[in-house]
């Protein structure tokens, strides 16, 4: 049995295709997008290799010409055939019988379908050649190099260079790019100083954003003012673009409020700590919306850890089925805490919207201007009606989940070095810089611009008030509750020793 390292699993990441392409495809043949046999190749096939191409051609000719059918029976044969056409000639006919016979059985991390139990095993195999070109081609993507990924919309490769794509592009100006240059500086100054205070003792808790500011960003500039967003407890971007007051998110991680600012004043709720389901909450609304006749949007954010989530998967049910007007925007930053995107997911996480019944895309996370690109067609889309997408924002968590976490303990630093190199801010300016889009005056400014909302932010947390230590006790039973009550007086009690101790020093000190 052959059991990688942590740091070796953490880097095979899985991909896929997507987007408009497969939609339209989808559309041409009459279903919804991701339905049908044309889509029921893709898990069986190697990305880039040939077997796919093929396996969608003749699955899409059954489907035109028996449409009744296509969704059934016909797919699992499709298959089954797409298999042996895979790149790894080592997957023969009684592979692909097996995969007939007992899907099951070939979905296991197994590498020899006869003795699943004894060879279950982490690592690549020719016998299993859909994950293995899978992961070898996340291997190479994930390793910092400039090679360009055919699956991931990108607009700006990591060196900065702007590059097109056939389906998804925006027009700026060279003051709108800027903006969104200043956005992600100044998301990252307040961050930073937030991280500052509670290894300071004034916040209970920060999640951090770091490596992230171009998901955030991007998608909350794609936004109108009417629509809604519904975040988690990482949003500081988006909360940033919706105009919140950044120090009011502090209050809740100081413990003075449960988040400091009107939801309606700025269609913002309040951060969800409970992990998903603010997804299921934003389809609610978005159901509303539709049911009011309005032409707004609902995005809802949520990480891949939240994607294993039942909340998540309802969620996406009901939005298909009352076709809402909602985004989802999954931030993959490749952990959920210690646990790696891998152990959520067997396929790409964007696939999954293939099976609800609306079209799923991936997008590079660390590049704004196609994060912006992506999240506005995906809200155009859902204001005419279209109904749910989902976009999988494929980024990296440069730090802790949260300043009680250490990712040192599970990833290494070779990985985080790799995703340095793709940092989005750097990328940004690069651009800016090359296409002389920006000076140096602008890049000063910006700088100058920075410091001055870490002095603010410094200067706000310091003259909030403490948190009411005995606050956690009230509003938990409506009549009150024998067992609270004796809690609430073991812990007065328990506060009370330390003036006693404090005043017993004192009173030790004036004595010699």
């Amino acid at each position: 049995m052959t059991v990688e390292s942590t740091a070796a699993r953490s880097t095979a990441r899985r991909s896929g295709t997507g987007g408009k392409r497969a939609t339209q495809a989808a559309a041409e043949n009459g279903k919804p997008a991701g339905t049908g046999t044309a889509e029921a190749p893709e898990g069986a096939a190697a990305p880039g290799g040939t077997s796919r191409p093929k396996a969608e051609g003749k699955s899409r000719g059954t489907a035109a010409k028996t449409p009744a059918k296509s969704t059934r029976k016909p797919a699992a044969k499709s298959t089954a055939k797409a298999a042996p056409k895979a790149p790894a000639k080592s997957t023969g006919k009684s592979a692909a019988k097996t995969a007939a016979k007992s899907p099951a059985k070939t979905g296991t991390r197994t590498t020899d379908a006869k003795a699943p139990a004894k060879t279950r095993t982490r690592t690549t195999d020719a016998k299993n050649p859909a994950k293995a070109g899978t992961r070898a081609g996340s291997r190479a993507r994930g390793n910092g190099s400039a090679q360009p990924d055919p699956e991931l919309v990108q607009l700006l490769t990591p060196e900065g260079e702007r590059v097109s794509h056939p389906d998804y592009d925006v027009d700026l100006s060279a003051e709108e790019i800027q903006g969104l240059y200043r956005d992600m500086v100044l998301t990252r100054r307040f961050d930073a100083e937030a991280t500052a205070l509670q290894r300071q003792g004034e916040l209970g808790l920060w999640a951090s954003l770091l490596g992230q500011e171009a998901a955030q960003i991007g998608s909350g500039r794609a936004l109108r003012e009417d629509d809604y967003v519904f975040p988690t407890y990482r949003e500081h971007g988006v909360a940033w673009c919706r105009d919140v007051d950044p120090t009011m998110l502090l209050g809740m991680f100081r413990g003075v409020n449960n988040g400091g600012w009107d939801p309606n004043s700025n269609n913002f709720h309040l951060y969800t700590i409970v992990i998903g389901s603010q997804v299921l909450h934003a389809t609610g609304y978005a159901m509303g919306v539709a049911k009011d006749g309005a032409d707004s949007a609902v995005i809802a954010y949520f990480g891949d850890g939240a994607s294993s989530q039942g909340d998540v998967a309802e969620a996406f049910t009901f939005s298909a089925v009352y076709n809402a007007p909602v985004v989802f925007f999954c931030q993959n930053n490749q952990w959920a805490i210690s646990e790696p995107t891998e152990r959520q997911s067997r396929v790409p996480i964007y696939q999954r919207a293939q099976g609800y019944g609306f079209p799923g895309v991936r997008v590079d996370g660390n590049d704004v201007l196609a994060c912006l690109a992506v999240t506005k067609a995906a809200v155009e889309r859902a204001r005419a009606g279209e109904g749910p997408m989902l976009i999988e924002a494929f980024t990296y968590r440069m730090g802790a989940h949260t300043t009680s976490d250490d990712p040192t303990r599970y990833r290494s630093d070779e990985e985080r070095t790799a995703w340095e190199a793709k940092d989005p801010i750097q990328r940004l300016r690069s651009y800016l810089e090359g296409a002389k889009l920006a000076d140096d005056a602008f890049f000063a400014r910006i700088d100058e611009e920075s410091e001055a909302m870490g002095q603010h932010v410094r200067e706000a947390i310091r003259t909030m008030p403490d948190p009411d230590t005995m606050a956690i006790f009230e509003n938990v039973y409506a009549d009150g509750h024998a067992l609270v009550d004796e809690e609430r007086a073991q812990f007065a009690e328990y506060q009370a020793s330390f003036a006693t101790e404090a005043g017993s020093g004192a009173a030790a000190g004036e004595g010699k």
